[in-house]
């Protein structure tokens, strides 16, 4: 994809994609939980919660931290700030484009006075 900002890219964009994936980084941006926490939260089967951990960690956005026989899961905030610098870079490009279509209408403001 052309003109994405550095550290954001599509694999970011696709592990969120989907809905459960989404869910799990929604239910961790209050902390870190487990496997078992948030496969109870969000009422899915661990093998199925497992599974888009392993996405969600695979693309970066998780980090996976061992303690004892557990692993603790939690949001990296890299992949988030980039994705803020790219949706924010569509905000500089709506602004311009807001402030062109003014200053066209004063134009044509100025063109009809008699």
């Amino acid at each position: 994809m052309s003109g994405m900002n550095p550290g954001m890219d599509m694999t970011t964009l696709n592990a969120l994609a989907e809905p459960n994936r989404l869910n799990i980084v929604e239910l961790l941006r209050d902390g870190p939980l487990t496997v078992g926490e948030i496969a109870e939260r969000l009422e899915l089967r661990q093998p199925q919660a497992s599974k888009h951990l392993k996405v969600l960690s695979d693309s970066g956005i998780l980090e996976v931290k061992a303690e004892a026989n557990r692993r603790i899961y939690k949001l990296r905030p890299e992949p988030f700030k980039a994705l803020d610098a790219w949706a924010k870079s569509f905000q500089r490009v709506m602004e311009d484009r807001f402030d062109n279509l003014e200053e066209y209408l004063r134009e044509l403001q100025n063109k009809e006075k008699p």
